[in-house]
């Protein structure tokens, strides 16, 4: 016997009461009924009376591991007024649904985690196919623009384009947008459709010229290079010389160096006692090692500045000093400050980076390798600022 306060509370459905319920080995079925009376017609706003029910079957969230049917007693009424004929519509079911509304909201919950479709498919007991249509519904858009602007790119492969550009704002630390492709027309097609893009104080990228030549879509903003960019040209062009040195070595040495770059990367101040004189031994192997290193300890030097104007002149002296030594491994890095001379020099004037778009970046590669990535740009990109808004 199912008492009063078990039917109307069992399930935690408004106006909903349990009337009967069996269980088998992966079903739990649930008869309920709707303790609401519809007493007015929708149409003509008539006096109703009941004119008999149907039984519908819906799908409801899992319990203790095994598929909830509720078998709703929908009651059908008819109009004293107009003659018309018509069902009730309770609260819990959307209309010409199969599920109830909490199921859905479920299904969107979980999408929000790191989960295929398929796994989120498989915990709801439904097809990946309806879990993809309805997360489909959901739909994110950008309606201003923020006054701090990172842009970056990550490798989609998503709407036959190789690369998608992704849009954040470092200061809320939040995705804002992404986009198809990271090709200047494209960019420039979706920035022209935004009015308020003299909001943007702050335009942070990498070295990638495409977005250098944004610039003035954004008349009001300061451009930026990531501190993270232009430091690492540095350490590549160590890197290469160090590759190339290591070569002149029998095996054994050339392995010990292999294994301690990590020597020649850290900052001299942070080392131990220990560390700085293997460092040493290292260096005193090949000048060139030597002068690449210095280059690199004088580099750090520009990012400990204070400000822009002193790391002008700081930056500038710099590249003269890797102007005068023999390393061709260095002319890349030169090239590349010379040409983003400015934005990298007012990076020591903002406190943002790109540091939050590139971790963004690692949750993106989570995403793609769950779902052996996506065909579809539109899901795709729906799905990523679902999992990071």
């Amino acid at each position: 016997m199912l008492y009063e306060n078990c039917t109307t509370l069992l399930l935690g459905l408004k106006d909903i009461a349990v009337t009967n319920f069996d269980e088998e080995e992966n079903y739990l079925i649930v008869d309920i009924i709707s303790l609401k009376e519809t007493k007015h017609c929708p149409h003509c706003g008539c006096k109703t009376h009941a004119h008999g029910y149907r039984w519908q079957p819906v799908k409801d969230l899992a319990f203790r591991g095994k598929t909830v049917i509720l078998r709703l007693k929908k009651k059908r009424y008819i109009c004293v007024g107009c003659g018309k004929t018509f069902f009730e519509k309770p609260e819990f079911l959307p209309r010409y649904h199969r599920m109830t509304r909490r199921l859905y909201q479920s299904i969107i919950r979980e999408m929000r985690k790191n989960y295929s479709m398929k796994s989120v498919a498989q915990q709801h007991d439904v097809s990946p196919n309806t879990v993809s249509r309805i997360f489909d519904i959901v739909n994110y858009s950008l309606n201003k623009m923020p006054s701090v602007l990172s842009i970056d790119e990550f490798k989609g492969n998503a709407g036959r384009e190789k690369y998608q550009c992704i849009l954040a704002d470092p200061q809320r630390k939040k995705v804002l947008d992404i986009l198809r492709s990271r090709e200047k027309s494209c960019l420039i097609d979706y920035f022209l459709s935004f009015k308020d893009r003299k909001r943007v104080k702050f335009l942070i990228m990498d070295m990638w010229k495409p977005y250098k030549d944004l610039s003035w879509l954004f008349p009001d903003a300061t451009v930026i290079v990531d501190k993270f960019h232009y430091t690492r040209q540095v350490y590549w062009a160590l890197d290469r010389v160090r590759k190339r040195v290591q070569k002149l070595f029998v095996d054994q040495k050339r392995k010990y160096f292999k294994r301690s770059k990590k020597l020649l990367f850290a900052p001299f101040k942070s080392l131990s006692e220990e560390s700085k004189a293997a460092l040493n031994l290292m260096l005193t192997q090949h000048d060139d090692l030597f002068v690449a290193w210095q280059l690199k300890e004088l580099f750090l030097d520009f990012k400990y500045c204070g400000n822009a104007e002193e790391g002008k002149k700081v930056l500038r002296q710099w590249i003269l000093t890797a102007q005068n030594t023999s390393l061709s491994e260095f002319k890349d890095c030169i090239t590349a400050f010379l040409n983003w001379f400015i934005p990298i020099v007012n990076s020591l004037d903002c406190p943002y980076t790109n540091g939050f778009v590139e971790g963004t970046n690692n949750k993106i590669k989570v995403l793609k390798r769950n779902a052996y990535g996506y065909r579809n740009f539109n899901r795709f990109r729906n799905r990523i600022l679902h999992c990071c808004a």
